[in-house]
């Protein structure tokens, strides 16, 4: 279907494979289309003038002209090592993996015997020096890879600063520097739990200085102490001028360790995010290949994986040193290469005046974290454990036989099998058919739960079980699991090179998506509270992306809504129901909030009376009137996706940009997304 291509109502795969295992061949059935009886084979008659067409089309072409020889292909042995940073670039991580297997089962078998005419592999790194040859990346011997040419790794001086006299000079050269790389290497990944293991600095490319002060060999160099006394007030002096990748990390690292870092003016990841927010990575290893064509070494090399795993602290100084100082090199190189970039895009005012100033803020949320009574979660997860309990046991009592809620499978089969068939079932008929049966997502047990057809409780009840142990799992364990054991705190990450809109996300654990519209999701919050001689302030936007709207769309009825002190939320709820502004619930002026954003972010009829519960002629019709009310909201709407169209991207009132490729897609539901995606991120 997806290629236009006819085939026969009601005959899917099963079906043909079938009707062609009994019949041999397409032409035999449709010879014996007659001896088909009910409507198959009516629909089969029907199809039979078309068939030999369509059969033609899926054909594979077998007599094309061609010139090709075997021997004209033969290729040579295939050359491993230069084909790992050619999978790493391209994000084909599992290959990576066979190709380390091939090598050493390689290293581990007989030598290979060179083939004749092979080209010689490409030089090892030299990595004592820190430098070395460059590498290409034709992969096949004997055959010229055009285009494939990486840039040489370039010529680099990594030293590793040990003594007192050396740390001096560094300091020195720092504070006679334009700007200065900083990277830190730790014991682990959290940065409020981890220890400092060194400091690298950079301040040209191709130069890098690793000063250790955690080490397997700690009688070699500096102590903690000495580090900080003498490197200290270089990081915390503001007119040093302080660039890295990720520095909201180094910033808490360096804090924990007695350090405050100041003068940061940039950040390479932050700056990448907004050259553009749609590359898969913006981790330094992938900036580095992508821009500046250079392999960074890979830290499992020094580290390890699984439970050979070692800390930072135990890999051998020499080889600690290299890899941090290449950190502080790449990141002066990726400063180097993107400043430009934001300045040639316009973005200049939005990264030093925003994105760079909101490191540090994010730096003391995660720092200070939030404080959460466990006791708090414990007793809601006791309270709601029971409801669990008590809903399995309802489920099982109206189900044909016992079986796991928690098992799609089994669900599947509860729902939607006969109740004559093995294992029995409830008989509902299906909504959405997956490969392994029929789907039991969220979706089609909120509608069955919804449907006057369907008699039984159980699609009600899943639903509100799901709901429940999602809660607990996610929440309410998750939370307590979070608790910092040294602070007493949550301590949550957050993060701005994420969402594509620009907006801020959180993880470890997600603060931002615990449920507020539900009386249970506002318990939740309850567990979140002000220790003693402190108080909890709660702020919000008033209707912050509307006004926003207003102002970008500069329509005369929404800007005057506004200077009114209408509530756009109740006004719309009243005009929906019927009713008196003054009447309108908190339920339905929710309802109107949906409605609102919704059509703002190119919300179809379907999709709102899916949400307000009403029809879709309703829903249309609500829309309709939404947009005669606010006519200039269209206008800015169309003048959006125009934008999209012409230039790949849309833009926000303070130049973010975001590519917008979808709505140049020839399939229509990947343009309409790309659509609603340029209104939303404008205005988002």
């Amino acid at each position: 279907k997806v290629d236009n291509v006819p085939g026969v109502d009601g005959v899917g795969p099963k079906t043909a494979a079938e009707l062609i295992a009994q019949y041999g061949t397409l032409e035999n059935l449709l010879a014996h289309a007659d001896e088909i009886k009910g409507k198959r084979g009516e629909k089969i008659r029907e199809a039979a003038g078309r068939l030999g067409l369509s059969q033609e089309l899926v054909r594979l072409k077998r007599d094309v002209p061609f010139e090709f020889s075997l021997e004209r292909a033969a290729t040579g042995a295939l050359r491993l090592e230069a084909l790992t940073p050619i999978l790493k670039e391209l994000g084909f991580n599992r290959y990576q993996d066979d190709v380390k297997a091939m090598l050493a089962e390689r290293a581990g078998g007989a030598a290979e015997a060179p083939v004749e005419g092979a080209a010689p592999p490409p030089p090892a790194r030299d990595k004592a020096k820190g430098g070395g040859a460059g590498f290409s990346l034709g992969l096949f011997d004997g055959v010229e890879a055009a285009g494939t040419e990486r840039a040489e790794r370039p010529e680099a001086e990594y030293r590793c600063v040990r003594t007192a006299k050396e740390l001096k000079e560094v300091v020195q050269a720092m504070r006679a520097a334009e700007i200065v790389a900083v990277d830190t290497e730790t014991t682990g990944l959290s940065p409020l739990d981890c220890e400092l293991c060194g400091v690298s600095v950079s301040i040209r490319p191709g130069q890098g200085w690793y000063i250790p002060v955690r080490s397997p060999e700690p009688a070699t160099h500096l102590s903690p102490a000495q580090v900080i006394e003498t490197l200290g007030p270089a990081l915390e002096d503001g007119a040093v001028r302080k660039c890295g990748h990720n520095l909201k990390f180094d910033l808490l690292v360096l804090r924990r360790a007695g350090i405050e870092l100041r003068g940061i003016v940039f950040d390479s990841m932050v700056a990448s995010f907004l050259v553009d927010s749609s590359r898969s990575s913006h981790s330094m290893d992938a900036l580095a290949l992508g821009l500046l064509g250079y392999t960074c070494i890979p830290i499992k090399e020094l580290i390890g994986t699984g439970k050979e795993q070692r800390r930072f602290d135990e890999v051998p100084l020499e080889q600690a040193a290299e890899y941090a100082a290449e950190d502080a090199d790449v990141s002066l190189r990726l400063r180097n290469a993107l400043a430009p970039q934001l300045e040639e895009m316009g973005l200049g005012s939005l990264f030093s005046d925003v994105e760079m100033p909101l490191v540090g803020v994010l730096a003391e949320l995660e720092w200070n974290g939030i404080h959460v009574d466990p006791k708090e979660l414990d007793r809601q997860a006791a309270r709601l454990n029971e409801r669990i309990e008590a809903l399995k046991k309802q489920i099982h009592e109206a189900s044909p036989r016992p079986f796991n809620p928690d098992s799609p499978k089994q669900l599947s089969e509860i729902l939607f099998n006969d109740p004559e068939d093995e294992p029995p079932g409830l008989g509902i008929p299906g909504l959405k058919k997956t490969k392994t049966g029929y789907s039991t997502d969220i979706e089609v047990l909120e509608k069955l739960a919804a449907d006057p057809d369907v008699d039984s409780p159980v699609p009600a009840l899943i639903v509100e079980y799901r709901q429940l142990t999602k809660l607990v799992g996610t929440y309410l364990v998750a939370l307590k699991e979070a608790i910092n054991a040294r602070t007493g705190r949550v301590h949550a990450s957050f993060h701005q090179a994420v969402a594509a809109t620009g907006r801020l996300s959180s993880s470890d654990p997600n603060l931002q998506n615990i449920p507020i519209r539900s009386d249970i999701g506002r318990d939740i919050r309850r567990a979140f509270t002000a220790e003693k001689g402190n108080v909890l302030i709660s702020a919000d936007y008033s209707q912050i992306e509307l006004r926003m709207l207003a102002h970008l769309s500069r329509d005369p009825a929404l800007i005057e809504a506004f200077e009114q002190g209408e509530d756009i939320h109740r006004a719309v709820a009243a005009q929906i129901h019927g009713v008196r502004p003054e009447k309108v619930t908190r339920e339905q002026r929710d309802g109107a909030k949906m409605v609102n954003f919704g059509i703002v972010y190119g919300i179809t009829p379907y999709g709102l009376a899916r949400r307000l519960q009403v029809s879709d002629k309703e829903a249309a019709q609500i829309i309709d009137d939404y947009k005669r009310r606010f006519a200039g909201i269209t206008t800015f709407l169309q003048e959006c996706v125009e934008q999209a169209t012409t230039l790949g991207y849309v833009e926000t009132i303070l130049k973010r940009r975001r590519p917008v490729p979808q709505v140049t897609s020839r399939n229509p539901n990947e343009r309409a997304l790309g659509e609603r995606v340029a209104i939303n991120s404008v205005v988002q």
